[in-house]
């Protein structure tokens, strides 16, 4: 049985970003972060990447799953944190032909990298959540829904080629419905006594037993 996704909120995103330290490699982990949560891209995705991929307010996927490329949109303020690490990497003297989320010797990252950095950052920022690179893309598509964006562009921006799929997921991430409906049901203990019909007769009006009559009568 696959374990159920921690959808991090907002607030904790951003805890999750300022455990990251001010190093040139927590600079580059602030941006991978970004890119995983706001554009929602699968970890492999990200990894693939190469400056050129990414422009102000989007980034070119090439190596989807499918092999399908898609382009997905970048807010200002992620472009802002990865264009920080765009700057770093090349004062760094990293050429355009390297990865853009590169070791600091330029070679491509492995994603357990990451799948183990995650959790260090997750102890450092005090979350209790269990911290991974889907998890981040979970929560991003989470926060799109939450946003009051359509179906139809959460699921470009997943990268899904069939609606079908896209609402699956969310409705395995974000069963808040499910919750806010089991929460309006009646009690089920024996104190919750039917509502008493005479009581209510003996409460009515005249005008209002006398509505009631003719209805009555008229149904005859």
């Amino acid at each position: 049985m696959k374990r159920e996704i921690d959808i991090l909120t907002t607030d904790e995103c951003h805890s999750l970003l300022s455990a990251c330290s001010k190093a040139p490699t927590g600079i580059r982990n602030q941006a991978l972060i970004v890119v995983l949560w706001r554009t929602c891209l699968r970890i492999k995705e990200a990894l693939d990447l190469f400056p050129k991929d990414v422009s102000g307010d989007s980034i070119r996927v090439h190596s989807g799953k499918g092999d399908r490329a898609r382009t997905v949109g970048l807010d200002p303020e992620s472009s802002a944190v990865v264009e920080r690490w765009v700057t770093k990497r090349r004062e760094m003297g990293f050429k355009p032909s390297q990865r853009l989320f590169c070791t600091l010797k330029g070679g491509p990252i492995d994603t357990s990298y990451y799948r183990h950095l995650f959790k260090r950052l997750a102890k450092k920022a005090g979350l209790d959540k269990r911290v991974h690179p889907h998890g981040l893309r979970h929560s991003g598509a989470v926060h799109l829904l939450d946003g009051g964006h359509k179906i139809t562009v959460i699921a470009k921006q997943l990268g899904h080629s069939n609606l079908a799929t896209t609402n699956t997921y969310l409705n395995h991430l974000k069963p808040a419905d499910v919750v806010a409906a089991m929460q309006s049901r009646p009690g089920w203990s024996e104190d919750q006594k039917k509502p008493d019909k005479v009581q209510e007769l003996m409460n009515q009006s005249d005008e209002q037993l006398g509505a009631l009559m003719r209805q009555f009568l008229q149904s005859q």
